[in-house]
């Protein structure tokens, strides 16, 4: 499925997860964007992770133990896993490319979907 689809379920279904878990998913998830941000290669974003471990950030920030939050974390990436599991099996694809030439070569030949 279209990578760029999946980023916008995915975020649809964490602003419907409840209080706690919307907020800690977003903190970890947030200081890892941040640690990428500064990360120059993959081997520098894992040495950063280790170094600023989210996880641990996020226990201190809400009060929390560790393997708490780590439980919690893969509880929270579990239901939207198969949250969008679900979502999926429901997305219908509808190929509009040859619906309109002529409107393609003026959006530069863009690929069009209708996603319901």
């Amino acid at each position: 499925m279209n990578e760029r689809l999946m980023e916008f379920l995915l975020r649809h279904e964490v602003t419907r997860l409840s209080g706690v878990k919307k907020q800690v998913y977003e903190f970890i998830v947030n200081e890892e964007d941040f640690l990428a941000s500064k990360a120059d290669t993959v081997d520098q974003f894992m040495r950063l992770l280790v170094k600023h471990s989210p996880p641990r950030l996020a226990a201190r920030h809400f009060n929390m133990p560790y393997g708490e939050i780590i439980r919690f974390m893969n509880e929270i990436e579990a239901e939207l896993n198969e949250r969008l599991e679900e979502r999926c099996k429901k997305v219908k694809w509808l190929d509009c490319t040859e619906k309109d030439q002529q409107a393609f070569v003026e959006y530069h030949r863009k690929l069009f979907l209708f996603v319901n």
